[in-house]
């Protein structure tokens, strides 16, 4: 086993070791701190006065003392946003429960249930710019964690298609790769094409969160500009979750979560979806006759070659609760995709028998313990490897037009470039977080994730071609440390150091010899090492509004995808691409108010300055079939965000959000150039500058039958026109640009027996306006969905 792989899974090992030489515990006092509503409050500040001991609440609002001195002491609990909580407790030689319910400091908003997108609070309270959707009100619908990440202030989801195609989330102008993903704390960075955002149903979490710019120490790894969060239900429950929908375009959706804890501590858990879709939705395309030539614009036709599947099982089995381990889990994800190619990067290649397909063959391991060794030392160790394959196949020798008539071709070809090329990336993600609470003002924090990938490559069309055979590997490490300072209830500070380092291992193709068709290769290792920063505020100038600020010194390395390139996803590498580096600001605030008991609103806005150095961006390569990755000197980027939103009771809510991002190209002299680039100060191409979201909702309580709810609403995506290429290009009217966007969906929800059975129905693009994203590529016409769940859950608290 190379030394690699040896610390990739030693780390489990290890800490598992040690968690078990702890001693234990005669007598403890435990509990949960909770809402008035039954909600959990996370990272609380309980102490017991007198005795030195205190400590902060887990995230799901969990707390326990060990060795608690018997005798009579008074136990306080406080929170940000809540009254303080003071109970007399008598321990003696039995351990003890208390249950801790704290009541909001807004009296005034008790009797108001803020529903729909808000975020939520818990997560808001942090020092970062951060916003959270509650998934669990969404899971009656038919979106996908990509397409509800939309809907958020600051973020774009941004596709090549229908359902499965290429996507990636943009926040705050930084897109792509650029953008961190995370599952529960764990970097999504090999996962592959088979477990993506845009094909994770909704169901899979219990909340998404989306960092801003800055991101905080706990969640490791590389990012320019933001990360994304999928936080799954961790709690020891019982529980089946099944849905099932159907719609336009054939398309069918399914999904199944479910899990079983005994009170001995063993947990089970599975979660398994898939998605299918014929993806033929109506485009608007100029097609030319393929024998005569005759060209016939702005032509309405189905896609005919989009064809998407993929299904995807996630396994878990281990024990919670132990005194060796909170969480100790063994799990497996497997799945396969298969994705019919229509277009290359631009609509004006069109392809009718290339396709991709890959899997992912990932064992996994879990491992979480508190109190490690002393009390307040909590750590959190992971580990995954992906074992499974891409693949393209272009062997039919034609040419398509968006008629889906074709030109057969003599002789061996393909489409685009013959292939049946296939890789193994055999990539890796190993984390260890350790936190140490010190007491209830100081904390600490280390966080180090390593990365490993090492492709290997065939085609069986040409098995004895160098080509595949030269190495692609890298490793990537990402060391953090942090401080945080919670002075008061109303203030807090972070700082925190991160330090990253790349190994990149490749070859170049050379002729020795000066001879036609002579060619070999040199290997080349490189290393690239760097440090950053930040820190992150947060104080309440009154019990119902905060402000906050944040900066970070962020890095974000390439990827092996971004330097070796992935034909299955239209991307050519570039080996000579840089580490980009920003300084990110984000400075927010947020406001929550009430009137006539009933009636609620809040307010929340970010001003952001990103200033961002070698700027990764995509454009297409040189015959405009494919997109490729370059370094842009200098971008700078100065923007706000903002939501307001409104709610009556549990009878209606409603809100909007906006976001206007200024990204500019300052890079005022290209590489070899002695003269002011023509692009200076321009806006950067195929990036959305201006675009919100508006929403509303009613609801209609009790409806014929107690317990019988129904929700009807609406949701708007406005995005404003942008160019296609860099402004400053070509004359006004030549000029290519992506038109303003109008989106408008419908859904309603009808809910009975307390949500155990629920039926929906949602009409998407209701209006059949014309949607555009990457490089003018068309996404879907109107459509209409149906979806039905059963949820069925028990508690095991």
């Amino acid at each position: 086993m190379s030394t690699q792989k040896f610390l990739f899974f030693i780390s489990f090992f290890f800490f598992s070791f040690l968690s078990f030489s702890q001693q234990n515990q005669a007598v403890t006092v435990s509990g949960q701190v909770v809402e008035k509503s039954g909600q959990t409050i996370p990272f609380a500040t309980i102490v017991i006065e007198k005795t030195g001991l205190s400590m902060i609440s887990d995230e799901n609002g969990k707390f326990i003392f060990n060795n608690v001195k018997p005798g009579k002491h008074t136990l306080k609990i406080s929170a940000i946003g809540f009254s303080s909580f003071k109970k007399s407790i008598e321990v003696s030689d039995v351990s003890i429960n208390i249950p801790v319910q704290l009541e909001s400091e807004l009296q005034e908003l008790e009797s108001v249930t803020v529903l729909g997108r808000t975020p939520t609070e818990k997560v808001n309270k942090q020092a970062y710019s951060v916003t959270a959707i509650d998934a669990k009100k969404l899971h009656n619908s038919t979106l996908d964690l990509s397409h509800a990440l939309d809907r958020v202030s600051g973020v774009r989801n941004r596709e090549a298609g229908g359902v499965g195609s290429r996507s990636e989330l943009s926040i705050n102008g930084f897109s792509g790769n650029q953008i961190k993903v995370f599952i529960d704390g764990v970097p999504m960075d090999n996962f592959g094409s088979s477990f993506q955002m845009n094909n994770i149903p909704i169901n899979l979490a219990d909340r998404v969160e989306v960092y801003k710019g800055v991101v905080p120490i706990w969640l490791g790894g590389d990012a320019l500009g933001g990360a994304i969060n999928i936080v799954t239900n961790s709690k020891p429950r019982t529980f089946v979750d099944a849905s099932y929908s159907f719609g336009s375009f054939n398309t069918h959706r399914s999904s199944i979560n479910a899990g079983y804890t005994a009170k001995s501590g063993f947990t089970t858990e599975i979660n398994a979806f898939q998605n299918y879709s014929d993806n033929n939705y109506w485009v608007n395309v100029d097609v030319a006759d393929l024998n005569t030539g005759a060209y016939f614009p702005n032509q309405r036709v189905r896609r005919f070659h989009d064809k998407y599947r993929n299904e995807t099982v996630i396994v878990n089995i281990g024990v919670t609760g132990k005194k060796y381990a909170d969480k100790l889990m063994i799990g497996f994800t497997g799945g396969e995709n298969k994705a019919d190619i229509q277009t290359g990067a631009r609509m004006v290649s069109v392809f009718g028998e290339i396709y991709r397909r890959g899997s992912i063959v990932m064992p996994t391991l879990k491992y979480q313990v508190k109190d490690l060794f002393t009390k307040g030392l909590n750590v959190n160790v992971t580990g995954n490897y992906n074992f499974g394959f891409e693949q393209n196949v272009d062997t039919v020798f034609r040419r398509y037009n968006w008629f889906g008539d074709y030109k057969q071709y003599e002789g061996t070809g393909g489409e685009r470039s013959r292939t049946l090329r296939k890789f193994y990336n055999n990539n890796g993600v190993a984390t260890a977080n350790a936190t140490y609470t010190l007491n209830e003002r100081h904390s600490f924090m280390i966080n180090n994730t390593f990365n490993t990938f090492d492709r290997k490559e065939s085609d069986e069309l040409v098995p004895e071609s160098l080509v595949y055979k030269q190495p692609k590997k890298t490793q990537k490490n990402v060391l953090g440390l942090g401080y945080k300072l919670d002075y008061n209830e109303k203030w807090s500070t972070s700082l925190f150091l991160k330090d990253y380092s790349l190994k990149t291992t490749y070859s170049r193709s050379y002729n020795p010899s000066g001879n036609a068709g002579d060619i070999a290769y040199q290997k080349y290792v490189d290393n690239t090492s760097t440090t950053g920063y930040g820190a992150a505020t947060s104080y309440y100038i009154k019990r119902n509004l905060q402000v906050k600020a944040s900066f970070e010194k962020s890095y974000r390395l390439p990827t092996p995808e971004e330097i070796f390139g992935n034909v299955n996803d239209n991307l050519e590498g570039n080996l000579a691409l840089k580490p980009e580096t920003s300084n990110n600001f984000n400075i927010g605030a947020s406001y929550q108010t009430s009137f006539n008991v009933k009636n609620a609103l809040s307010f929340d806005v970010n001003l952001l300055h990103r200033n961002a150095t070698d700027f990764i961006r995509p454009t297409l390569n040189n015959n405009q079939t494919m997109n490729t990755n370059v370094n842009q000197g200098k971008v700078t980027n100065y923007g706000i965000d903002g939501e307001v939103r409104y709610s009556y009771s549990n009878r209606f809510t409603a809100g909007f959000n906006a976001t206007y991002q200024n990204i500019r190209n300052m890079t005022e002299y290209e590489p070899n150039q002695n003269y002011v680039s023509p692009f200076y100060k321009d806006r950067i191409p195929n990036m959305p500058f201006l675009f919100g979201n508006a929403d509303a909702t009613v609801f209609f309580n009790n409806l014929w039958k107690k317990g019988n709810n129904l929700s009807v609403g609406y949701n708007l995506l406005y995005v404003h026109t942008y160019y296609l290429s860099w402004p400053s290009m070509g004359s006004k009217d030549s000029k290519l640009e992506i038109p303003q966007q109008f989106s408008h969906d419908l859904n309603a929800v009808y809910t009975l027996a307390n949500g155990k059975y629920n039926i929906a129905f949602e009409c998407k693009n209701f209006l059949d306006n014309k949607l555009y994203d990457n490089f003018s590529l068309q996404k879907p016409s109107r459509a209409f969905y149906i979806k039905l769940r059963y949820y069925f859950s028990k508690s095991n608290n």
